[in-house]
């Protein structure tokens, strides 16, 4: 039963080419036997890494393996990479910008809510890294963007929409859930939620023209009157292309497929070529076969 019920957790950093770096995170991932880094996503335009997570769930959120593990991955990130020398086009508001939580087969959601409390709890004190709560684990329930548009996440600071150097904030407001009030430079912002899967999913358009793309992405969205369930976003990437990159809350309402006929339809009225948008993860079934195909290796071998 244990092994059926699994938590998982996507943490993504601010730095994707620092090789050093991310040896040092992922080997504090790995001291942990439980745990197994199921995927690695990293961009080297945006600069920013995503990890998956996976490990059993335990009915102790403080003796969770996936909290201590995740817990010294941020620790590791904290000590081998500046906020302050970072630059990327991809928005982000810290050198670990955003965790969450996510039940995997028989867990649910208040149980890996409980996990994402203690950690940010632990980032917050320990770390003293002004952390955020959102999801299940906010008493208000407030969503991810809602803090990332009080907070300026989706304005670039740079020329050429980019992101860089460290936050120019004196207090934050609102206040952060837990942690100091002033973000340290070198650390930036921490935003811990749990919620039901996500899925990743982005879209280049070949063009430069930001402006039009980000109207594509407005229209797309949710909150612009698109598709339900639909958050996006427009980022330059590679030369002549710009990504819509869309966050899919739930894709029994609206698919992929479905955004990417969109996107099509919308820049087309625009004049612009659409390439084949691409997941940035497995879906959530195939993480579980992952998780538990890796385990069973692993006592095999044993």
């Amino acid at each position: 039963m244990l092994k059926t019920m699994l938590a998982c957790c996507k943490l993504y950093i601010s730095e994707s080419r620092n090789v050093h770096a991310l040896e040092l995170i992922e080997h504090a991932a790995k001291a942990h036997p439980e745990v197994v880094i199921i995927n690695k996503f990293k961009d080297e335009v945006y600069n920013r890494v995503g990890y998956t997570i996976v490990s059993p769930l335990s009915i102790n959120s403080d003796a969770s393996p996936l909290r201590t593990a995740v817990f010294d991955m941020v620790k590791a990130a904290f000590e081998a990479i500046d906020l302050e020398l970072h630059y990327g086009s991809h928005p982000r508001l810290g050198v670990v910008d955003h965790i969450c939580f996510h039940p995997l087969a028989q867990a649910t959601l208040p149980q890996v809510a409980e996990i994402a409390k203690s950690v940010a709890c632990d980032i917050g004190k320990k770390l003293q890294a002004p952390t955020y709560l959102y999801g299940a684990c906010h008493e208000g329930g407030r969503t991810l963007d809602s803090i990332r548009r009080k907070l300026g996440y989706f304005k670039p600071n740079s020329a050429g929409n980019q992101w860089t150097g460290s936050l120019k904030m004196e207090i934050l407001e609102p206040r952060p859930d837990v942690g100091p009030l002033q973000p340290p430079p070198s650390k930036g912002i921490v935003v811990v939620g749990a919620t039901h899967w996500v899925d990743n999913y982005n879209i280049p358009v070949w063009c430069t023209d930001i402006d039009s793309v980000r109207r594509i992405a407005s229209k797309v969205r949710e909150r612009g009157g698109g598709l339900k369930s639909v958050q996006a976003i427009a980022l330059s990437h590679a030369a002549g292309c710009i990504e819509v990159a869309c966050n899919l809350l739930d894709t029994s309402i609206t698919g992929a497929d479905q955004v990417q006929s969109e996107v099509q339809r919308l820049a087309a009225e625009e004049g612009f070529k659409v390439g084949e948008g691409y997941s940035t993860d497995f879906s959530r079934e195939k993480i579980t076969e992952m998780y538990l195909r890796s385990i069973s290796f692993s006592c095999g071998r044993g």
